[in-house]
């Protein structure tokens, strides 16, 4: 019996991996052979181990690229994967980029919305929303709205959304998603982008099971090498413990400070795991389902500074709510002006 996630399914499933495990240790067994993957980001951080993962597992890996000579050049030599332009904050290049994998006629059996931004200060995308929100939620459900068809021609597609144990620094703001009349914090930004990526896969599941698409979220872990750090100063890295005193990148699996393998871990399980086929929408962190989190009040930015990352382990109540969920979804569609084609299928 497949069954959906309103928060009762947040219990481990015996998964055998654990925080130290790599995306090599999770697909070993695993074959992708004819499977078409789409990995946005794809090209650096945990995204490139992602797709590099799934390639040697054997499936074609399409990866949307903004920057397309950083895509090729860190891209070369991988089997099987296809390079296009596409911009999550840009609606008319996620519209583009589905048409041309559309008019392709394959279906999609594995749709990762791993790309995203942190750390930065207020920006907006051309439609005046702020910048965390468009381009790790709002460009993910536009991209993935385009791209249903192909998701429900696979019959028994997954789709999965890399979050953060950052949601918990905030709930949905829904009077004022976008910043336009508080004060701008980039941890509340990024936390509410993040919270809407569980809530999104929740939604998503529910609507989508019933056309053989399932869906996921997920907390990587806090990974040193890669992009996202890169507005952060040395001072605010040692503060958070991801440096040493040296300046040297600290690696404790067991605390959530991991490698980009182990990081890529948790995606490329929620992708095929087996374990996964009968249930959905549910959060997973170090190649588990996640526990709620007891904790009602979101985090403080404060908290980032003082203290590390095994109290916030789980997931929030307020992540895995149907009705806030619900809320997000109608509010996706007006802020993107797109909707899913969820009619039966013949």
């Amino acid at each position: 019996m497949k069954k959906n996630n309103e928060g009762m399914l947040q219990k481990p499933v015996e998964s055998g991996f654990d925080a130290a495990s790599t995306a090599s240790d999770v697909i070993k067994g695993i074959d992708l052979t004819g499977k078409t993957a789409i990995v946005t980001g794809g090209y650096a951080g945990i995204g490139l181990e992602t797709t590099k993962t799934f390639a040697v597992a054997g499936a074609t890996v399409v990866v949307p690229a903004r920057d397309m000579d950083k895509a090729q050049k860190n891209l070369a030599g991988v089997p099987r994967v296809e390079i296009l332009p596409m911009d999550l904050t840009d609606p008319a290049s996620i519209d583009a980029f589905a048409e041309r994998f559309l008019a392709s006629g394959r279906a999609l059996h594995l749709l990762i919305n791993n790309a995203g931004i942190m750390w930065v200060p207020l920006q907006r995308d051309a439609r005046g929303y702020e910048s965390q929100l468009s381009a790790n939620h709002l460009g993910h459900f536009h991209l993935t709205a385009r791209l249903w068809p192909a998701l429900k021609k696979a019959e028994g597609a997954r789709v999965v959304n890399v979050s953060s144990w950052g949601h918990h620094f905030s709930s949905i703001m829904f009077e004022d998603p976008s910043f336009e009349h508080r004060e701008f914090d980039t941890l509340q930004g990024y936390g509410q982008s993040k919270t809407a990526n569980i809530l999104f896969a929740l939604e998503l599941d529910n609507r989508g099971m019933s056309h053989g698409v399932r869906a996921f979220s997920l907390h990587p872990g806090a990974i040193i090498d890669t992009d996202l750090k890169r507005l952060l100063s040395t001072e605010d890295l040692i503060a958070q413990g991801l440096l040493d005193p040296e300046g040297n990148a600290v690696y404790n699996a067991q605390m959530g400070l991991k490698t980009i393998p182990q990081g890529a871990s948790t995606t490329v399980w929620c992708a095929t795991s087996p374990l996964l086929d009968d249930l959905g929408g549910v959060y997973c962190e170090d190649n588990e389902v996640a526990v709620l989190d007891p904790r009602t009040e979101p985090a403080t930015p404060a908290d980032l500074f003082t203290t590390i990352f095994p109290p916030f382990n789980g997931v929030t109540a307020y992540a895995l709510d149907p009705v806030t969920a619900g809320k997000l979804w109608t509010l996706s569609e007006r802020l993107t002006g797109v909707t899913f084609d969820l009619q039966p299928t013949v």
